[in-house]
């Protein structure tokens, strides 16, 4: 699943006419450098959620047939934030594990080895693997913890960042209605306090595309990596 239902309101003014997830960077909306390395990763079946000008979403991308794919959309009348729009989406996505993308982050993750390792640690009895990278600069922060076994915590160590790309048990998200709003957090800080949930630390190319600035950036990065 691609995470698309988000209203961008840190990139405004560019997000008053176009979704996040369909901003160009490289010569290519954000969410297509997902779709192609899902396809990549022998991953064929997507589903994305949208809301604000998801009407854009579905005509730039289709069914997929452009990169060998299947895509199913999850409509959502307002945003749902991430867990209430995973909850609303269920249906689609099937009664096993599954693998959920932020739809405005850039990274080269290797989709296919990380949902390999995922499924291992779930089928231990985990509900979530989390993709964890170095804390930015403008999330210096942190996040969670991640210990040398690859069990997440919230405390107890350093902290560092959650990408925005995780594999979950549908189970995670039954206490949730189907249309209602619900975040993320609380159900991983539950999950983690039974000690359910596992995590790899990415040390490859990430970036959180939250501001017009960083795509700007981002954009000149990749246009200079293509020409060499």
């Amino acid at each position: 699943m691609i995470l698309a239902a988000g209203r961008g309101e840190r990139m405004r003014p560019l997000t008053d006419i176009c979704p996040k997830p369909l901003l160009s960077v490289g010569g290519k909306p954000l969410i297509v450098w997902h779709i192609e390395r899902l396809a990549r990763a022998g991953i064929h079946d997507i589903v994305i959620n949208h809301a604000y000008l998801g009407h854009t979403i579905e005509e730039t991308l289709g069914r997929g047939q452009l990169w060998g794919v299947q895509i199913d959309y999850s409509h959502e009348d307002e945003a749902l934030e991430t867990a209430g729009g995973i909850a609303n989406a269920l249906p689609l996505l099937g009664n096993g594990p599954f693998l959920v993308v932020n739809g405005d982050v850039y990274c080269d993750l290797d989709y296919g080895t990380f949902c390999a390792r995922a499924l291992t640690r779930i089928a231990q009895g985990n509900h979530a693997h989390l993709a964890m990278v170095n804390n930015p600069a403008q999330h210096p922060q942190g996040d969670f913890v991640l210990d040398a076994s690859g069990r997440i915590s919230r405390d107890g160590g350093s902290l560092l960042t959650f990408s925005g790309i995780g594999a979950y048990r549908p189970e995670l998200f039954s206490s949730i209605e189907p249309g209602s709003k619900a975040r993320l957090a609380p159900l991983l800080f539950t999950a983690m306090d039974q000690g359910r949930v596992s995590g790899q630390h990415f040390q490859g190319r990430w970036e959180d595309v939250g501001t017009p600035e960083r795509l700007r950036m981002l954009d000149e990065e990749l246009k200079l990596r293509t020409e060499q």
